[in-house]
C-alpha cells in the first residue's frame, strides 16, 4: 500500500492530517500496523493533555508487541477516537482512516516540517536494510 500524499509522516511511523478546523488527526501508518500485527488494545491520551513534539502519548498493543505512539507536534489533545476502545482492529483494516487522536497544534506551521509521503517511504526503505 502506498502512503497517501495528502498526509505528513514522522520517523516513528505516525501519520498526520490537517483538518479544516485547524486540528490535526494522528494515527499510525500502514507500515507500523504491518510490523505490529493484529491490534488488541489502544490507549489514547486524555483530552486536554498538553503534549510536546516527540512525547510518548499513546500506546497500541497487538498480539505481537506494544508500541508507543508519539506526538508529531506540540499541542493540546482536542479529541480521541473512542471507537478504537472496542474495535482496535480498525487500525489494521484502515490505518489511514482510523485516526487515534486529534491535536490542536501550538504552531500549525510545525506540521509542514514533517516528512511527506516520498520522504517517509525513503525512511521506511532505509530501515529495511
Amino acid at each position: 500500500m502506498s502512503n497517501p500524499s495528502n498526509l505528513k509522516y514522522t520517523a516513528s511511523h505516525e501519520w498526520v492530517r490537517t483538518e479544516a478546523d485547524g486540528t490535526v488527526s494522528v494515527g499510525i501508518t500502514q507500515h507500523a500496523q504491518e510490523l505490529l500485527g493484529d491490534m488488541v488494545f489502544v490507549e489514547n491520551p486524555a483530552v486536554g493533555r498538553k503534549l510536546k513534539a516527540g512525547e510518548e502519548c499513546a500506546v497500541v498493543e497487538s498480539v505481537k508487541a506494544a508500541a508507543d505512539v508519539y506526538a508529531p507536534v506540540a499541542g493540546v489533545v482536542a479529541a480521541v477516537n473512542s471507537d478504537l476502545d472496542s474495535a482496535p482492529e480498525h487500525i489494521n483494516s484502515d490505518p489511514y482512516g482510523a485516526w487515534m487522536f486529534k491535536l490542536k497544534p501550538d504552531n500549525a506551521a510545525d506540521v509542514n516540517g514533517l516528512m511527506d509521503a516520498t520522504a517517509y517511504q525513503a525512511h521506511v526503505d532505509s530501515e529495511a536494510h
